[in-house]
């Protein structure tokens, strides 16, 4: 197995995953930003991989992160960088199909977060069967969407980022109520091509956009808000206004 070892927020995640197939970058790390979790915290991950997510979200909270993974050779690359990460102590990754977890995982926690398969309809089919398991849903995307809220306690958060083009699958899955996007801009003017989803269950607020974060300037450099998350490690503000 051919692996690079990859620096995450400004070097203070280093991440080792395949040289080949999927490779985790921006859509990981905002993910991890956009969770509010709390110390003393335990976090789902569905769909974990060599763990970036996960890792850079236990390096900026004092919370426990657990991750599931279809592929075992990711699961032990996920624990070898928590462990040349020093994160041992608060993450596990557990061998396991994200829509039916494993039974000690069949429980409740206080924040689930997946970056799930979510190209399907495009046409697009990758030659590298691990790199197709983990971005082709297969019809499969609300299946993650509502599997995932079935982990998440009362009051807990559910969290996705998705194609901006499938929100309205998201929100047949969830429902609207106590779920706010948060949109993922390119550039100013442009149309976003991601998006968070985050779901309060139980939860009646109404529908919400949130103005969302530009990520380049009129060039390719990140904007000062985006390299506060992406360089140096910042939470996302996910907040409805």
């Amino acid at each position: 197995m051919n692996v690079t070892a990859d620096k995450f927020i400004g070097g203070r995640v280093i991440v080792r995953q395949m040289e080949s197939g999927f490779r985790s970058g921006l859509d990981a790390v905002m993910l991890a930003a956009s969770i509010p979790a709390e110390a003393g915290q335990e976090v789902l991950e569905l769909g974990a991989g060599a763990g970036a997510a996960s890792l850079c979200l236990a390096r900026r909270a004092n919370c426990s992160v657990f991750g599931i993974e279809i592929n075992p050779e990711l699961v032990i690359l996920a624990d070898e960088n928590a462990a040349e990460n020093d994160l041992s102590e608060r993450m596990r990754f557990v061998a396991g199909d994200a829509l039916h977890p494993p039974a000690e995982l069949r429980r409740a926690f206080e924040h689930v977060m997946c970056n799930p398969p979510f190209h399907d309809e495009d046409g697009q089919t990758s030659p590298d069967a691990g790199r197709a398991l983990a971005l082709q849903d297969r019809g499969t995307l609300g299946d993650w969407l509502t599997g995932g809220m079935k982990r998440v306690v009362s009051n807990g958060t559910f969290t996705a980022i998705l194609r901006a083009d499938r929100l309205n699958e998201a929100l047949t899955a969830l429902g609207e109520r106590g779920v706010s996007v948060f949109p993922l801009w390119p550039r100013s003017g442009e149309a976003a091509k991601r998006i968070l989803v985050r779901a309060v269950k139980g939860s009646r607020a109404p529908f919400a956009l949130l103005p969302g974060l530009v990520l380049h300037e009129a060039g390719s450099n990140y904007t000062r808000a985006a390299n506060a998350i992406l360089r140096d490690g910042h939470a996302l503000e996910f907040q409805r206004a």
